[in-house]
C-alpha cells in the first residue's frame, strides 16, 4: 500500500510527504468507508474525518502494526461511531445506467441489478459482520490484519464472516434460484 519511508518522512514532519501519503491512502479510506455506511455523503465525511485524524495522529503510529490496520482500525472506528449516530436506514442511490459499448443491454441489466441487490443486502448486515465482509471482500484484508484492525481475536472474525455469509445467502437466495429482482 504505501512505502515504509513515505510513512518515516511524514511522521519526521516532511509536509510533502504527509500529504502525499494521505493522497495514497485516501481512496481506500473511502471505499471502506462508502461500504460500511453505504451512505455516499456520510462516507465522505466519515473518510474526511479519518484523513484528518491521521494526519493528527501519524506520530503515534508505530510499526508494530501494519499501517494499512491502523489506518483500517481508525477509519472502522469513525465510521462505527457515525452509524451509531445515524442509525441505520437503506440509502442505495439509484445511479444512471451507462452501458459499455459492445456489451449485451440485457448483460449490462442483469448485473446491474445484482450489484445493487448484494450492496443492500451487505447494507442489512449487522454493523460488525458488514464491517467484516468490507474489508475481506472489498478491501481484500487477510484474517489477521481484519482482527488486528478491528481488535477482535481471529476466531471471531471467521465467526462474523461465517454468520454474514450465512446472512447474505438468505437475502440473496433469489440469486440462488435464478431470480432477478426487477
Amino acid at each position: 500500500m504505501v512505502s515504509p519511508e513515505l510513512i518515516k518522512a511524514a511522521q519526521a514532519g516532511d509536509r510533502d510527504a504527509l500529504i502525499t501519503l494521505l493522497r495514497e491512502i485516501e481512496p481506500h479510506v473511502y471505499k471502506t468507508a462508502f461500504y460500511t455506511l453505504n451512505n455516499e455523503q456520510d462516507a465522505m465525511d466519515a473518510s474526511q474525518e479519518a484523513l484528518l485524524r491521521i494526519y493528527q495522529k501519524i506520530g503515534t503510529y508505530e510499526e508494530r502494526a501494519q499501517f494499512k490496520t491502523w489506518v483500517q482500525r481508525i477509519v472502522t472506528n469513525i465510521c462505527i461511531d457515525t452509524f451509531r449516530r445515524n442509525k441505520p436506514s437503506v440509502s442505495i442511490e439509484e445511479h444512471e445506467m451507462v452501458f459499455a459499448s459492445g456489451q449485451f443491454v440485457e448483460d449490462e441489466v442483469l448485473a446491474t441489478f445484482a450489484s445493487k441487490d448484494i450492496v443492500t443486502a451487505i447494507d442489512k448486515l449487522p454493523m460488525q459482520h458488514r464491517t467484516v465482509v468490507v474489508l475481506r471482500y472489498l478491501q481484500d484484508f487477510s484474517y489477521a490484519e481484519i482482527a488486528e484492525s478491528l481488535n477482535l481475536p481471529i476466531n471471531t472474525v471467521k465467526s462474523y464472516l461465517f454468520r454474514a455469509r450465512q446472512q447474505l445467502q438468505v437475502l440473496l437466495q433469489d440469486y440462488q434460484k435464478g431470480g432477478v429482482r426487477g
